[in-house]
């Protein structure tokens, strides 16, 4: 699994995370919650001074070099805290207004001012193109008594034009692009400011519009308790993904295409075996998380190279996946 942090120079990651390294061992651990200070600093994160640059396309030939301005089209371009060097980032249109990195860990801190949320990861991705910043939040949702899930919440956004400055709060620890990639396919409230916008002025709108998130933990926390307390047979798991995938009673199992037979039977070997189901294998909460588990890390993938992250870009990006996982959800309610 690739983690894309970004080297500024060698040796030298753009990231930084609160007493838990990561799993790829890069950029910077701190053996506490970190400040917004320290994420500029530390993390790498200050000082880019992202701006647009007028952009031109050169041509050379056997007559010469020739420059020609590509109109309303620019470069956006970084310079390198580490090595002072001016790099590429992306190429814009005219509407296009950078945010600043300042501006989204300052946004992300007034946010949560009084909270009792406190900065856990932050760190830049794919050569500067992205960058994220997480706080973890003062409660967590815990299911069947004993099974704690962290809720964070995160601001990440692109200095390439391909995406806004994105709030999301999800169970998620972000640390390299696919857990950021997890994180927005996770996401259980969210709230975008658009680079043609500015993003001053819209921290109470930003605070209304993740308000929910803990309304959120809260009926999330009693539908998946109940999920827990409801048991359930072999015969009631195997209607179950049968209904997932809307095959019909008489339809038999050879009859299915082939894509439809695998993801069945994966689905039976993982909620008999899977070793993350031990305590609730036999309930609805089981067979709900049998499904995300295959589809986050088992599901087929027809591409080469990389195929957790393409998974999780299918996620992210695919809303097949995403509908089928909130209909595992809703057929696991009791």
């Amino acid at each position: 699994m690739s983690a894309a942090i970004d080297e500024l120079a060698p040796g030298t990651h753009a990231a930084i995370f609160a007493r838990q390294d990561a799993w790829h061992r890069l950029g910077t651990t701190v053996t506490d919650a970190f400040t917004a200070q320290d994420a500029l600093e530390k993390g790498h994160l200050g000082g880019w001074d992202v701006r647009k640059l007028p952009l031109t396309a050169t041509e050379i030939t056997e007559d010469g070099v020739t420059t020609v301005d590509v109109p309303d089209q620019f470069a956006t371009v970084r310079t390198n805290p580490v090595t002072g060097t001016v790099e590429p980032l992306g190429v814009v249109g005219k509407s296009y207004r950078p945010i600043q990195n300042e501006e989204q860990i300052d946004l992300l801190d007034a946010i949560v001012d009084e909270s009792g949320a406190h900065f856990e990861t932050a760190g830049s991705i794919r050569g500067g193109k992205q960058t994220f910043v997480s706080m973890k939040m003062p409660r967590d949702i815990l299911i069947g008594g004993k099974d704690a899930v962290n809720l964070y919440l995160i601001a990440s956004t692109s200095h390439d034009g391909t995406a806004a400055l994105r709030f999301v709060t999800a169970p998620v620890r972000v640390a390299c692009a696919n857990t950021l990639m997890e994180a927005h396919r996770s996401a259980t409230s969210t709230f975008s400011i658009r680079h043609t916008s500015g993003a001053a002025g819209r921290v109470q709108e930003a605070r209304d519009a993740l308000g929910m998130t803990f309304r959120y933990a809260e009926e999330f926390e009693t539908e998946a308790n109940r999920m827990v307390d409801a048991t359930i047979t072999a015969g009631w798991f195997d209607q179950y993904i049968r209904d997932l995938y809307r095959v019909k009673p008489t339809d038999k199992f050879d009859d299915l295409g082939k894509g439809t037979r695998i993801a069945l039977a994966q689905l039976r070997s993982l909620w008999e075996n899977s070793l993350t189901l031990d305590g609730v294998r036999d309930t609805r909460w089981g067979a709900y998380n049998v499904f995300t588990e295959w589809v986050d890390h088992y599901s087929q993938i027809r591409i080469a190279g990389d195929k957790d992250a393409a998974r999780a870009q299918r996620a992210v990006a695919h809303k097949g996946t995403v509908s089928l996982k909130r209909r595992a959800f809703d057929l696991a309610l009791v």
